[in-house]
This record gives structure tokens, sequence and C-alpha cells, in this order.
């Protein structure tokens, strides 16, 4: 059904009726716009503007590393230089998470837009796959961002956001 709706199959889908929304921001901007308690974006206009600015960091070169990653990895003969380049990407990003989480349990005090789209994301170096997890995106975010204990204010905000309830 996800590759129906969205034509992809990691893709966040929102269906309500007969909206279909798909992309975490659209869909954390429609939840906002429908459900605005609580709200998920700061109030204040320049703090909005930081979340704004990090989600679209996030999704436009955070995430490009470990999609690299992942479609050399599918290749019959990666490239380990390549992909030992976009490690290397992806380990020097972790240090601005930590650094956002310094004095706070959110990525930007309160729990957020910007947590909501990290998450799906961050949370798998910490929590590990699921047994039944076979997508290689996920192998190559748990093999190529290890937390270790450099870190411990991502691991605690990652613990923190799990225990927030999702559908």
């Amino acid at each position: 059904m996800l590759e129906q709706v969205s034509g992809q199959t990691l893709v966040p889908v929102l269906v309500d009726g007969d909206d279909v929304v798909y992309d975490s921001p659209v869909i954390v901007a429609v939840l906002e716009q429908r459900h605005p308690e609580p709200p998920l974006y700061p109030a204040d206009e320049a703090r909005r503007a930081e979340v704004e600015l990090f989600i679209d960091w996030f999704n436009r070169l955070w995430k490009r590393p470990p999609n690299l990653i992942a479609d050399e990895l599918a290749k019959p003969k990666p490239d380990e230089t390549l992909v030992g380049d976009w490690s290397a990407q992806m380990a020097s990003a972790v240090d601005r998470f930590e650094s956002l989480l310094a004095g706070r349990d959110y990525l930007f005090g309160e729990f957020g837009a910007a947590d909501c789209i990290a998450f799906p994301f961050l949370k798998y170096p910490v929590l590990g796959l699921p047994e039944e997890d076979d997508e290689v995106f996920h192998r190559v975010l748990v093999e190529h961002m290890p937390l270790g204990d450099r870190y411990p204010r991502l691991e605690a905000w990652v613990h923190r956001v799990d225990e927030h309830p999702r559908a």
C-alpha cells in the first residue's frame, strides 16, 4: 500500500480520508495545521525559522550520505572509499546533534517538529534494528553512525523521544 500511495518504500504517508500526504516535513506541517495543540513548531518567528532551517539541513544534507551509502552497497562492487567518505560525513554530523542537546531535552528545547523529523533516523544506532527489519538503509544507519559512549545526550534524547506516542 505504501508504495502504491507514495511511489516509495520507506516514505511515511498520512492518509486522512481522501487526502494523501507524504514526506515527513509536509506531514508534520499538516498535523500542526489540523491539530495545533500541542504545537510542533515554536510560536516565536525566529525560533520557528531555526527549526525550519534545521529540517531543511536534515533533509537536504544530512540524509544524503546514508542514501548514497545504501545505493553504493547495492552495487555488485561497492566503492569502499566513497562509502568511507560518506560515513565520515555522517559521523561529523552527530557532533551537531549532541551540541543541540546541550542543556535541553529536545533538539530545540521543547519536543517538536525537529525531533519528529530526526528521530526516525537517529533511533537506529541507539535502539538497533528490529529483528524483522531487512532494509539496507536502516542497516546503514546502524553500521555507519556508531555512537558509542561519546554521545550521551543523543542517546538519552532517543530514549525520551521513543517514549512519545506515535501511530
